[in-house]
């Protein structure tokens, strides 16, 4: 007896997948269950790990200033905050965009100087603007000089790009020499953070209060950032960076993806140079410099562009470098630079990556076979650095302090740049050192080659058991 659901020939329709004859009500229940089983596959558990590291990173600009209780502490803090937000706005060309820029000081310290100005109107009574929101201004202006600039800027892409943003940068540089109305000479515009409104009895002179007016534009502007990696601008903007001509295939202009990036990057630039002007309060012409450019790029690049982290640890190194170590040696531009060129050649990835790779090996639980091998990178590379840098340091000493006679002390061991002993002893300890350090790198490279094919091995495992 047929069933009274199909016992119509027209109402049997054959299966796509097995052939046999279906009825519309059999494909309706299919289609439902196939939805619920979508439905499921669509379905993103809660990321607990994103929330965990927005969590930390949040605390961590809480309590920094409660660790590191002094001024100077604090003064270096808040630079921190300024070039985690500048280092991650050039990151939005560099690492996302693929567009190597050497003028984005232009759109940071474009933001410094109209937010200095925007501070004069607000002391002057010019205008009832709060001071906590003088950093937008230098945002808008970024932003403004973007839409200005970059149309022509990412007309082209490349070498190109690069060049049209290294003259564009000189000319505004030119500028400021200029027109000293607005840029203050060689003396700079200042300006007086003390002023206007005071919400909650906050006027923003005590360092721990810009401190943290810092922190929240660091947290807030990071946040954004990253949630623009995550938009389909975003998205495209990569594309446009791994293959522009499919880009250009599937109907979209580069140029304008590149423009519309351009200009939220500098807006990002423009509040840091804001945040900038509050913390120092002056700005001089230095800002806008080819200086600046390539230190923006320079501590990117070592803090790794290839991953959204890397110039957050970049921005540390840079304020780490410019107060620290320009305090301790004379020598820490030629430092930079070696430590640049040695990124370049073994580390192009920059830190971050680094970390990723140990990261990587961690989870197939065989990090800890190479502390061994990390320690005597560590302990025999330092050696060399002592041996190379006393060398260093004795040169600059006779360039630099002639006149004070030839004996120095570095790292606590007296040296006497005229003495052939002197010479001889860090000539001695470097290549020591690079002789340990060879024989450590051959035995760290043996065991990071078996750790590499073992985790390749495992994962064809897993996924064929998967399978």
């Amino acid at each position: 007896m047929l069933n009274p659901s199909v016992s119509s020939p027209q109402q049997l329709r054959p299966d796509a997948v097995t052939g046999a004859a279906t009825s519309p009500a059999n494909t309706a229940a299919a289609s439902r269950a196939a939805g619920r089983r979508r439905a499921y596959w669509e379905f993103k558990p809660y990321n607990v790990g994103r929330w965990v590291v927005w969590g930390l990173f949040a605390l961590v600009l809480l309590v920094a200033p409660m660790v590191f209780t002094s001024s100077l502490s604090q003064t270096m803090l808040s630079q921190m905050g300024i070039a985690i937000i500048v280092c991650l706005s050039y990151n939005m060309l560099l690492g996302q965009g693929g567009m190597l820029s050497f003028g984005h000081a232009v759109y940071s310290g474009m933001g410094a100087f109209l937010a200095i100005h925007t501070l004069n109107l607000v002391s002057d009574g010019a205008l009832p603007l709060p001071v906590s929101l003088v950093p937008i201004v230098g945002g808008l202006a970024g932003a403004l000089f973007a839409v200005v600039f970059g149309w022509v800027t990412t007309k082209k892409s490349g070498t190109p790009f690069a060049m049209i943003t290294l003259g564009v940068g000189e000319l505004v540089w030119a500028s400021a020499l200029m027109f000293p109305e607005f840029f203050g000479g060689e003396g700079g515009v200042s300006g007086n953070r003390v002023t206007g409104s005071k919400p909650l009895g906050i006027t923003y002179g005590p360092q721990i209060q810009l401190y943290y007016l810092i922190a929240v534009y660091t947290f807030v502007c990071t946040a954004l950032m990253f949630a623009f990696t995550r938009t389909p601008l975003g998205r495209m903007l990569n594309a446009v960076r791994d293959n522009p001509e499919r880009v250009e295939f599937v109907g979209y202009d580069t140029q304008v993806v590149r423009y519309l990036a351009f200009i939220a990057s500098a807006f990002f630039a423009g509040i840091s140079g804001g945040l900038a002007a509050l913390n120092f309060e002056i700005v001089t012409a230095e800002v806008v410099g080819a200086a600046r450019s390539g230190a923006y790029l320079l501590f990117t690049f070592l803090g790794g562009a290839t991953f959204f982290f890397g110039p957050i640890i970049g921005g540390v190194l840079m304020v780490l470098a410019f107060v620290l170590l320009s305090e301790f040696t004379k020598a820490w531009l030629l430092y930079l630079g070696l430590l640049f060129l040695f990124m370049v050649m073994y580390a192009p990835g920059g830190i971050a990556s680094l970390i990723m790779m140990n990261l990587r090996v961690a989870a197939f639980g065989r990090l800890r076979e190479l502390w061994v091998s990390y320690l005597g990178l560590a302990v025999t590379g330092l050696v060399v650095l002592a041996g190379a840098a006393a060398m260093i340091e004795m040169v600059y000493h006779l360039q630099l302090n002639a006149a004070l006679g030839p004996e120095l002390t570095f790292l606590g061991v007296p040296l006497n740049a005229r003495s052939v002993e002197s010479w001889f002893g860090a000539g001695l300890l470097m290549a020591t050192g690079l002789g340990l350090f060879e024989l450590t790198r051959r035995e760290y490279r043996r065991q990071w080659n078996d750790i590499q094919e073992f985790i390749e091995k495992e994962i064809k495992r897993r996924e064929t058991l998967a399978t």
